[in-house]
């Protein structure tokens, strides 16, 4: 275990697996998501949004292993089952059967519930002191962010 993660007091320990564990249930969630969406966008867009939706799950899927290696950090188990992450996530799954701006309305969403989620992360790690998981998901809302400003700019080009 980790120096910071091994002087946590065992409560807070638990908070902030818990947070991670919620941040990788979701993450997983879009990374798949976003993943469809790039292999089924069709229309006039489709260029630009099937490069971004590509940057977006590739992004997300390096995030993926950063959550739980950071779950491992505190000993704990790193879920790696799509099932115990759709029960738990905010973020739902799509089929993929939509066009393409629903599909930047629902990425969009998605950025920033995960911003949210993590920036509940980031609290709850900086109330315990442990800065190695704030600084992780305070890179992980500035990477959400920006994908959420990237979907709002493709709507605003669109009339929304």
């Amino acid at each position: 275990m980790g120096l910071i993660a091994a002087k946590i007091e065992p409560n807070a320990k638990e908070d902030i697996v818990n947070g991670l564990t919620q941040a990788l249930a979701e993450t997983a969630i879009e990374t798949l998501k976003a993943q469809n969406f790039h292999w089924n966008v069709t229309g006039w867009s489709f260029g630009p949004l099937h490069e971004l939706f590509q940057k977006m799950y590739e992004d997300h899927f390096e995030a993926q292993d950063l959550l739980a290696e950071r779950i491992k950090a505190f000993d704990a188990h790193a879920e790696g089952r799509y099932s115990v992450y759709l029960e738990r996530s905010a973020i739902e799954e799509h089929d993929g059967k939509t066009d393409a701006r629903s599909m930047v309305e629902a990425l969009l969403a998605d950025q920033e519930t995960l911003s949210s989620t993590l920036s509940a992360l980031a609290e709850v790690a900086d109330q315990h002191g442990d800065w190695a998981t704030n600084d992780l998901a305070t890179g992980r809302i500035a990477a959400h962010d920006k994908f959420a400003w990237f979907l709002r700019s493709h709507l605003k080009a669109t009339g929304a």
